[in-house]
């Protein structure tokens, strides 16, 4: 008869996990060599636990650090940005306007301004001062 092996399930108490994690807080230890001495097991049940009960400095933070020029650099840099952005809208809504003037002025004229640019009006075109 074959005997099935009993899996053991530690709990560690709250005040032992804040042990734990004052000894690699205070730099005592560090996480590998406390878990070796407590015996635990698990790679991130330490990691786990200063996030939990620990000051968090020890875990990877990204924390910038600005002075106010460079506050004041960026506010005016989106001011900028701001700025360009409305100045493109105008620009293409005034492209807009100017492309459907031309398609107006082709329609009513019977040409093509973009095509005729630059080169001698045509014979077939009715001046306005010849239709009054």
């Amino acid at each position: 008869m074959m005997t099935k092996e009993q899996k053991v399930i530690k709990r560690y108490s709250i005040s032992f996990k804040q042990k734990v994690v004052r000894e690699v807080e205070e730099g005592e230890l560090t996480i590998s060599e406390v878990g070796r001495r407590y015996g635990i097991k698990g790679g991130s049940t330490i990691q786990n636990w200063i996030r939990k009960f620990g000051k968090n400095y020890l875990l990877s933070k990204i924390v910038r650090i600005e002075t106010m020029g460079e506050k004041d650099r960026i506010k005016e840099l989106e001011g900028e940005v701001m700025r360009l952005k409305v100045a493109l809208a105008d620009a293409t809504l005034a492209r807009h306007a100017l492309e459907s003037l031309i398609d107006v002025v082709n329609e009513h004229y019977h040409t093509d301004v973009k095509k005729n640019l630059g080169g001698k009006p045509s014979k077939n075109v009715i001046r306005k001062k010849d239709v009054q």
